[in-house]
């Protein structure tokens, strides 16, 4: 598994996390890393074999969400000819891939019970049965698994064996995500942009302009770093402009045209009423406002946006952190925000 993808970030809670995985990595031990998409749990398990006396034997990756249940076994285990329908000549698995080096199991909470089962036994025993065989196979491998699922609560629900949580979480390494990683935005967008830039032949590195910048650290970033390196490549490579690139789109689906969604694809909430709701009034007053006053597009939108946290602050008597859960805004993005519309002294 050869990535061209660096782990890139200076943040205490990231750090934090790489000091775990680079400790743990010398152990001949499971460890599990925990994540949202996106974080890269990928890069560390990476990370926990390159640093590991295994460094120089087999790294296999297995994608446990991306086979059916009915080849997730014969996946891992391997099969002999004749196993089972379509299984015309017989077959290693992954563990006897990885033998004397380290499997990684990604998005380990989709496995089923059953491979739950088989996978606890290669682990305890370093045992593992080819289906269609008796004869057990000898395997020296260390587990690596990730997934973004809280297993605890999977075992409590009853959907995730308590043993094998037990077996494979000798460490378990919890990645932050970049919405928590003060100050690591701006480091990876800079380091994206100039990977891109220079993909593309650019001679110099231009830097972001300050509207660019404000919307990459006032948004939330839900796909973290694989979400953010998607947007900040597709700037680069779209600006013509010459001088700091100064325009962020970040959805890449944004359009007037864009196809409306079939009805039957809609969730119950999402589905037009039988009789059409009359549409909620603007609020008057802001509206007058915005239009009275004119200016440009991106006047008039800062001139609403201003006004739209004057109003619930004031709603909320000047608690920042109620103002910024009303709106939807982590505290830090509010802070922001009135940052950026010298709102701060009034917010107190």
């Amino acid at each position: 598994m050869e990535r061209t993808t660096q782990v890139i970030g200076q943040s205490s809670a990231f750090l934090d996390a790489l000091e775990r995985a680079s400790r743990a990595a010398a152990l001949d031990r499971p460890v599990l890393v925990i994540g949202e998409r996106g974080t890269g749990k990928e890069l560390v398990a990476e990370r926990l074999h390159r640093l590991s006396p295994r460094w120089d034997q087999p790294l296999v990756t297995m994608n446990c969400a991306a086979l059916p249940e009915t080849l997730i076994e014969a996946e891992l285990f391997g099969h002999e000819a004749g196993a089972f329908t379509g299984a015309t000549k017989a077959r290693t698995g992954r563990f006897e891939e990885a033998d004397g080096g380290t499997l990684f199991l990604d998005e380990l909470g989709t496995l089923s019970m059953g491979a739950q089962e088989r996978l606890l036994r290669a682990v305890e025993y370093g045992e593992i049965t080819r289906i269609g065989s008796s004869r057990a196979v000898r395997v020296d491998v260390r587990i690596v698994a990730a997934t973004n699922e809280h297993l605890p609560h999977r075992v409590e629900r009853g959907t995730f064996r308590a043993d094998l949580l037990d077996r494979l979480s000798f460490e378990v390494v919890t990645l932050p995500p970049l919405r928590h990683r003060g100050g690591d935005v701006e480091v990876l967008a800079d380091f994206y942009g100039r990977r891109m830039a220079s993909e593309l032949g650019w001679q110099d590195w231009p830097g972001w302009g300050p509207h660019a910048l404000d919307a990459l650290l006032s948004y939330d970033w839900p796909g973290n770093v694989r979400e953010l390196r998607n947007v900040v490549e597709r700037a680069v490579y779209r600006w013509e402009q010459g001088g700091p690139i100064d325009r962020i789109e970040i959805d890449p689906f944004a359009s007037p045209y864009r196809p409306r969604p079939m009805a039957s694809s809609m969730s119950p909430i999402e589905k037009p009423a039988e009789t059409a709701a009359v549409p909620a009034p603007a609020p008057a007053a802001a509206t007058a406002d915005v239009a009275e006053l004119g200016g440009d597009f991106k006047t008039r939108v800062s001139r609403f946006e201003k006004q739209l946290l004057s109003q619930a602050l004031a709603e909320h008597r000047f608690n920042q952190r109620a103002t910024a859960e009303a709106l939807g805004l982590t505290y830090d993005q509010l802070r922001h925000a009135l940052r950026r519309h010298d709102l701060l002294g009034a917010a107190g």
